[in-house]
């Protein structure tokens, strides 16, 4: 856990405004991310969930907030083992190895390494113990070896139809066509191993291995009890992952909401198309990094309302790196005393970064220190 200055508690009490709401808090912060699926490496969209999520953490720590950030890596998943089997290696092999060079490319933006990093695989046990307790409370059901959730309601819950949620269902794997199922939106939490599965643990249910929703509740649950303070993750998680990943813990623990607050980064596009493996149109943070500044990287990244989708385009790097002289030069001005104190407020409410950079700007002195200070742009 983050120590954090006791001087800072010593003044009028700052609350952080996210998602439009206030979440009031006490001391100790419980944050989750949703980490990466180890088997490629790290691209622009997978950096601005982490550097949100590592900025949020500073800016709670700045104000007096201990923070206990776990990051899981989902290293058991049906896209990971058929990337090994494609290569012809393992998959703890080829998970290690990408796991080892996301950790670099984080380190080197300076998003702080995560009080806890569990993986999928450490917690198979605890998935077994979720699908359990929801058998017991008669929120799943056991077909031939897989253990069903009733998740149906989920969708509504996410504000989705049921012809979008069936779409996002079938695009996330959660295969609506299964016969076996109550409903088609019902997901697997333990599904049982096939005759060509060549990764699976026993349970009481035969062979098989998790569901990626659950997963990440039995993670959550196992290091924070019933429900997390902040959940983070990509724009393009609400539903079916998030959703279905709190009705899970929901329906064990009877504890509502499962997160009090949820953070999702806006999902990044290039050329119209969502940043993703499958439409090949990745801009790699390595490569940016090989002619950019990891300030420069982080500020292009929290320049903008945290949870908007947007377009990258090559040139606002170049203008970030502008930015971000303009910022060091401003913090080496005699400055403006207000603004000291006005950059944290802004970065409280909602984390407007964007606000916060026109005032460091304005004011300069102490107020662009702190602000190259809280967000870690040195």
């Amino acid at each position: 856990m983050r120590q954090v200055n006791p001087s800072r508690l010593t003044g009028p009490p700052m609350r952080l405004r996210l998602g439009g709401e206030l979440l009031p808090m006490v001391g100790h912060v419980r944050m989750y991310v949703c980490g990466i699926t180890p088997y490629d490496v790290t691209h622009l969209g997978h950096a601005a969930t982490y550097v949100w999520a590592d900025a949020a953490e500073r800016v709670l720590q700045w104000h007096g907030h201990t923070v206990t950030v776990a990051r899981n890596v989902t290293d058991v998943d049906d896209v990971l083992f058929a990337e090994a089997r494609r290569r012809g290696e393992s998959a703890t092999m080829l998970a290690t190895l990408q796991r080892a060079s996301f950790e670099a490319t984080m380190a080197t933006l300076q998003v702080r390494t995560p009080d806890l990093a569990p993986s999928a695989a450490q917690h198979i046990g605890h998935v077994i113990q979720l699908a359990a307790a929801l058998l017991d409370r008669d929120a799943a059901y056991e077909r031939n070896g897989t253990v069903y959730a009733r998740t149906a309601h989920a969708a509504a819950q996410a504000g989705l139809d049921q012809a979008s949620a069936l779409q996002r269902a079938e695009e996330y794997h959660d295969n609506p066509g299964d016969p076996d199922k109550d409903d088609p939106l019902d997901i697997a939490v333990w599904q049982a191993a096939g005759s060509d599965d060549d990764v699976s643990w026993p349970s009481p249910w035969g062979e098989g291995r998790p569901g990626w929703h659950a997963e990440c509740a039995a993670m959550v649950l196992a290091l924070f009890g019933s429900s997390v303070d902040i959940h983070c993750g990509g724009g393009d998680l609400a539903y079916p992952h998030h959703a279905c990943e709190a009705a899970l813990a929901e329906a064990v623990t009877g504890v509502t909401p499962f997160a009090r607050a949820w953070m999702r980064a806006g999902i990044v596009s290039v050329d119209g198309a969502k940043m993703a493996k499958s439409t090949g149109n990745l801009v790699l943070v390595e490569d940016l990094l090989r002619e950019h500044s990891p300030g420069a990287v982080r500020l292009l990244l929290l320049n903008r309302p945290w949870g908007r989708a947007w377009e990258y385009d090559p040139s606002a790097l170049d203008d970030a790196e502008a930015l971000l002289e303009r910022l060091y030069g401003a913090a080496s001005s005699p400055g403006l005393a207000p603004g000291a104190a006005a950059v944290p407020a802004a970065l409280l409410d909602d984390l407007d970064v964007s606000r916060a950079v026109a005032i460091a700007l304005e004011d300069g002195g102490q107020a662009a220190r702190t602000l190259i200070e809280i967000l870690a742009l040195s």
